[in-house]
């Protein structure tokens, strides 16, 4: 094994490097896809390792963790996401401390989230949740109900709603995973073609650390990697 990928810097230029080969199967530009690191139970030092490896992108699933490496880290240059379930109760707290919320999962919450950012005076980027096969332990909108949600979202003159996001059921292999990704990029097109207003779906939140290459070989245009940068919880 090489001894580089025992570190943090050596991991991030190995996913680094599979995302261009991935993008380059596919043949798509290496910048059309950015690498979101996924830092959940990750210390701050572990974080600007991988910062000053070239990492820009930095995801959290909780708030009340997220908060304070965001203040430690605001002066790195980094554009902090929001990956996880979000409570409609924190949604203030959210609104406008992350870049984008990949995470909207109701027409609930993203009524929370437009009604918090017109009080903050800013528009809020989101994504789209998909629930792709209609798993009861995952939330998020069903394809084939999100059509007409739309029509209400559209209406959110608050939101910024660039795309989609989704986290498939598990599968035995990474190529198992492919026709999910496949799914969103679709159900992405399909919705494009409608000419909402105010939605654009130009963004593809998909691909983890086990399936990103495929990902980004079906369009992912983030992908959240945790496990294959910093190594398994606990590490």
């Amino acid at each position: 094994m090489n001894a580089a990928l025992g570190t943090i810097a050596g991991r991030v230029r190995a996913v680094l490097d599979e995302m261009q080969r991935a993008a380059a199967r596919a043949g798509r530009l290496p910048e059309s896809v950015r690498l979101i690191a996924a830092s959940k139970t990750v210390s701050v030092e572990r974080l600007r390792q991988a910062v000053d490896a070239g990492v820009r992108h930095l995801g959290e699933n909780r708030l009340q963790e997220a908060l304070p490496k965001i203040d430690t880290l605001e002066r790195e240059g980094v554009v902090w996401h929001f990956i996880g379930t979000l409570q409609r109760r924190k949604v203030k707290s959210v609104v406008g401390r992350f870049e984008t919320i990949h995470s909207v999962d109701s027409l609930a919450l993203a009524e929370e989230i437009d009604r918090q950012a017109k009080t903050a005076g800013l528009r809020q980027r989101i994504l789209l949740e998909v629930n792709l096969a209609g798993e009861a332990s995952k939330g998020g909108f069903e394809p084939t109900t999100l059509v007409a949600a739309l029509e209400s979202l559209n209406g959110f003159e608050h939101l910024d709603i660039r795309g989609l996001m989704a986290i498939p059921p598990p599968t035995p292999t990474a190529e198992d995973a492919r026709p999910y990704f496949r799914q969103l990029r679709t159900l992405a097109q399909a919705l494009t073609a409608r000419g909402y207003r105010n939605i654009n779906m130009q963004e593809l939140s998909m691909g983890m650390s086990h399936d990103y290459p495929v990902a980004i070989e079906e369009g992912a245009t983030y992908v959240r990697v945790g496990t294959a940068i910093f190594g398994a919880r606990g590490e």
